[in-house]
């Protein structure tokens, strides 16, 4: 974690010595440890790097964190609040213009209302985003499917079309939505998330296995445009009986469908949630049990392969990506600023083409790469001693 952020606390240090310009300075971290690409997945760590803050007593963690969110909530959007999925590090601009609330951009949306109910100092800013790319989200993304009626977040792409697939990662939308709509005392917010959620569980009700695959496609009243193959005639038959199908069949241990089944339980106190949640783990345990461990299975769809709510409680924390609990101070009497969002950038969207970098391109910065082999050089020749 701490090495996503190591270019950009040399990027500060080479500041403060003069010998760069905060022109050629962002606050965006680096999101891969692969060494040959990384896209960045931005605000990914205001939950995490606040907390170490409080805990360390140094509130470095936190400014470069929440400079990260505010980086990405000031600049212009595709879509109002809906930031584009691409960043590029070293210029901390957008690359391209997709919208999506499935991976590459999950945590920013997750973590803005988060954020807000976790830091009890933290400005407007993260609650307003958040409830303007929800708005956004409803308006313009948020479609129904012509086969079961459900509700799904659709995406948009870069020549402003949308996208009709979803993912297993994009399910927790669900749950934030019904978190962030309670803390606003916004019914609308909350009966849209558990829609999305109903829908999400659609996905799992709907297999061979009774588990969600890692991505699906589904039509509805304005087409089924996906940007890929048109669906196959078993991906029809089955979209005519479940109103989605599968593109990605397999499942690698995702929560996402669960947390916000869970967090629609909290807020209705239903019990068909906790039964799905049982369905769930009879399945995980048929299917992906293995001798001290669970496994992920490449096809969802084929076959042959505690009721304790004081243990953790949702109102009491906040839970990061991960599901690790955060625990919360009082709560505000208000959220937001109360008036009406509007985007924070003034400008008109850009978008902007090209490939984000492997590694920073400030001169005279150490590649990363150098670095890691120096220390892979250094514990070689220890062990050789």
């Amino acid at each position: 974690m701490a090495f996503a952020w190591s270019g950009v606390c040399k990027v500060y240090n080479y500041l403060s010595a003069g010998l760069i310009s905060p022109s050629q300075a962002t606050d965006i971290p680096w999101g891969h440890f692969d060494f040959s690409t990384r896209k960045p997945e931005v605000a990914t760590l205001t939950l995490e790097w606040y907390t170490l803050s409080q805990y360390a007593v140094n509130d470095t963690y936190r400014q470069l964190a929440e400079g990260a969110a505010r980086r990405i909530a000031s600049q212009s959007a595709p879509l109002p609040g809906l930031p584009a999925q691409g960043i590029d590090p070293s210029s901390g601009k957008s690359v391209g213009g997709y919208v999506t609330w499935g991976g590459g951009s999950d945590s920013y949306f997750e973590y803005l209302i988060k954020y807000a109910r976790l830091n009890p100092d933290a400005d407007d800013l993260f609650t307003d985003n958040w409830r303007l790319a929800v708005d956004s989200s409803i308006a313009t993304l948020l479609k129904i499917s012509s086969v079961g009626k459900h509700a799904y977040f659709a995406d948009y792409d870069g020549s402003k079309q949308i996208r009709h697939v979803g993912s297993h990662l994009a399910c927790f939308y669900g749950g934030n939505l019904i978190f962030g709509g309670r803390i606003l005392n916004n019914d609308t917010i909350v009966n849209v998330g558990l829609q999305l959620t109903d829908a999400c569980w659609n996905t799992y009700a709907s297999t061979a296995t009774g588990i969600g695959p890692e991505v699906f496609a589904f039509t509805s009243d304005d087409g089924g445009y996906t940007g890929g193959d048109v669906p196959t005639a078993e991906q029809s038959a089955f979209n005519a009986l479940h109103g989605f199908y599968i593109t990605s069949a397999d499942y690698i241990l995702r929560p996402e469908v669960l947390e916000s089944n869970f967090y629609a339980w909290r807020a209705t106190g239903d019990t068909k949630y906790v039964a799905r949640a049982a369905s769930a783990l009879k399945s995980f345990d048929q299917y992906l049990s293995t001798n001290g461990a669970y496994a992920g299975i490449w096809d969802v769809n084929d076959n042959n392969v505690s009721d304790d709510q004081n243990r953790i409680n949702d109102m009491e924390n906040v839970f990061n990506t991960e599901a690790h609990p955060f625990k919360l101070s009082a709560p505000k009497s208000q959220y937001g600023s109360g008036a009406q969002p509007t985007p924070a950038a003034t400008s008109t969207f850009k978008m902007n083409q090209g490939q984000t970098p492997e590694v920073s391109q400030i001169a005279g910065m150490p590649s990363i790469k150098d670095s890691i082999q120096g220390v892979i050089s250094k514990v070689g020749q220890t062990v050789l001693q």
